[in-house]
């Protein structure tokens, strides 16, 4: 657990034992972060926040899909971030975030064995790299996390970005040399699969997004052009994966529309010969 007190005099980094005397601070705020919320850090976060156990029980397990709960004096958000795995899998890393009125509190987790704790802190991390280098000084919890769920959006638009490649690349495969159909159908298939993922991620935290904005007595004056951003960015994502997504099954439909011409002309050929041999075969026979 990585305890961070931001101010006008830069980062610092402190004990959890000092939490409580950090959060009753009025001239900074705190960024506690959480690589895995595992007993101690459940306790910390039920005794010294005093967050509902519910939210507590959010962070230790798995959620399926993104949501946003108001509280009386903070937001509780659970995100998750695409993780393209081996065989075209998908993980989904989730990020859960504790909004408060001068801390915020991220969780990370719980993770699948197949994705490294490097690919779940990757946000927090670069966001922490601006802050400590002076190229980022948020002035509010909120605006903190902001710029973690916008490296957040960052990141699966750099997916999506590699993904349209993988497209393009299939596309011009199937307009020239078929190769192995089994093959080729299976690798449009998977980048399919991995263009809904992204989608669906991009959508669900939109709608995320689109309720905080009806929370306004949960957050400060300053953040609905923030959030509003946020929820263009992710639209944004979401619509450029439907449009890769139907170039992608135009691909396939062109393909299996082009390998079932190659069997037809196969097949009357076939039935060509079996014309001409026919009279000779009864001949023999």
């Amino acid at each position: 657990m990585d305890v961070r007190f931001m101010s006008d005099e830069g980062i610092e980094q402190h004990p959890v034992e000092e939490l409580a005397a950090l959060l009753a601070r009025d001239d900074g705020l705190v960024w506690v972060d959480i690589p895995v919320c595992d007993e101690p850090a459940a306790r910390v976060l039920s005794e010294v926040f005093g967050f509902h156990p519910l939210a507590i029980q959010a962070c230790i397990e798995r959620n399926a899909v993104p949501r946003v709960r108001a509280y009386r004096d903070h937001v509780f958000v659970v995100l998750h971030a695409p993780e393209l795995g081996k065989g075209g899998h998908v993980h989904y890393v989730e990020l859960d975030q504790f909004i408060g009125p001068r801390y915020l509190v991220s969780v990370h987790g719980p993770l699948n064995p197949a994705v490294t704790q490097e690919a779940s802190l990757r946000q927090t991390r670069g966001v922490l790299q601006r802050v400590e280098a002076g190229r980022l000084r948020p002035r509010s919890p909120f605006e903190l996390s902001y710029a973690i769920v916008g490296s957040l959006a960052h990141r699966q638009g750099v997916q999506l970005e590699r993904l349209a490649t993988e497209v393009a690349a299939l596309e011009q495969r199937v307009r020239g040399d078929l190769g192995d159909p089994v093959r080729v159908l299976e690798e449009m298939f998977l980048v399919r699969h991995e263009l809904l993922s992204i989608r669906t991620i991009a959508a669900e935290s939109g709608e995320v997004y689109t309720r905080m904005s009806a929370l306004s007595r949960m957050i400060p004056p300053e953040s609905p052009p923030l959030i509003q951003d946020l929820i263009n960015r992710f639209e944004r994502v979401r619509s450029m994966s439907d449009d890769e997504k139907e170039f992608a099954q135009g691909v396939i439909d062109f393909y299996q529309a082009r390998t079932t011409t190659r069997m037809n002309i196969a097949m009357e050929r076939l039935a060509l010969i079996a014309a001409v041999l026919l009279p000779v075969t009864a001949i023999a026979s």
